[in-house]
């Protein structure tokens, strides 16, 4: 597994604790090295951006996990 298979697996699992009934849709490859990501809660959809860096990050990293952590818990809270 490389480390954005390992990130984007470990950002799943982050999405997961927080809310159970959210769907994330994570890209393969990121665009301009930025991954659009979709998170589904019923009808409601809400799109995030996380840097490619951060995501390689994720898994290894204590203060990209709380930042991201962050993101991910707005963008759900609007959902």
């Amino acid at each position: 597994m490389d480390e954005v298979e390992a990130g984007i697996k470990k950002f799943h699992e982050l999405v997961k604790g927080l809310d159970a009934a959210v769907h994330a849709v994570v890209p393969v490859k990121p665009t301009n090295s930025m991954f659009l990501i979709s998170l589904t809660k019923g009808s409601n959809r809400k799109f995030i951006t996380i840097p490619e860096d951060d995501i390689i990050d994720l898994p290894g990293e204590a203060d990209i996990l709380g930042k991201v952590t962050k993101v991910v818990k707005d963008a759900i809270s609007g959902l």
